[in-house]
């Protein structure tokens, strides 16, 4: 515990914007289980393909997308209240932060998401979960998945029912986008990172 202030000193004099290899860095000191790793690749895939549809710094929203669940895995019950000191102390900057507690609004924040990159992780928290179930269950996974077949399953509640619905939408109403749209980045995106994603 005597070294942390130096690690903390030297990390906020380095990191002028999170990036994705320190995102990886920090969620491994805090998540080992593996469904969750995957789901923080899933997100970083999604955020780096909306970057690109925002005109953004891919790299940088991939970073955001794979930290955002920071806590999650040791603090289920208190999600994002055990984020933002030791992601401050880690050196990520201000704005990184308060993108990762957007994701929560509604359900354990109250920052709202404004931002094209806050909007954009609200949406795809829950979308991806979908989107990797449906690719789950075909025989050439995500490879060949069309949004024509993704909206089936979007359309059938009972399919991966404990992903929010509600919540998507309203992040594609903050958004100003149709889940269509929303939805064919984000499997695009995924499709990039098919290996890492297991799909």
């Amino acid at each position: 515990m005597s070294i942390m202030p130096v690690c903390i000193i030297e990390s906020e004099e380095r990191m002028e914007k999170l990036t994705l290899d320190e995102a990886r860095r920090l969620i491994s000191t805090m998540i080992t289980e593996e469904h969750l790793i995957l789901h923080s690749a899933n997100v970083s895939a999604a955020m780096e393909a909306m970057a690109g549809y925002f005109g953004e710094d891919k790299e940088h929203w991939a970073a955001v997308g794979f930290l955002h669940d920071y806590d999650y895995e040791k603090y289920p019950d208190d999600h994002l209240k055990h984020t933002e000191e030791p992601l401050r102390a880690a050196g990520v900057p201000e704005e990184d932060i308060r993108a990762i507690l957007s994701h929560g609004y509604t359900i354990c924040t109250d920052v709202e998401p404004l931002s094209n990159m806050e909007k954009s992780l609200f949406t795809v928290d829950e979308l991806t979960g979908i989107i990797q179930a449906a690719a789950r269950m075909r025989p050439n996974g995500i490879v060949d998945m069309e949004l024509k077949s993704f909206m089936k399953k979007w359309k059938d509640k009972r399919f991966a029912a404990k992903c929010n619905r509600p919540l998507i939408l309203q992040g594609c109403e903050m958004l100003q986008m149709d889940i269509k749209d929303v939805a064919g980045i984000v499997i695009e995106g995924m499709k990039l990172h098919r290996e890492e994603l297991k799909l």
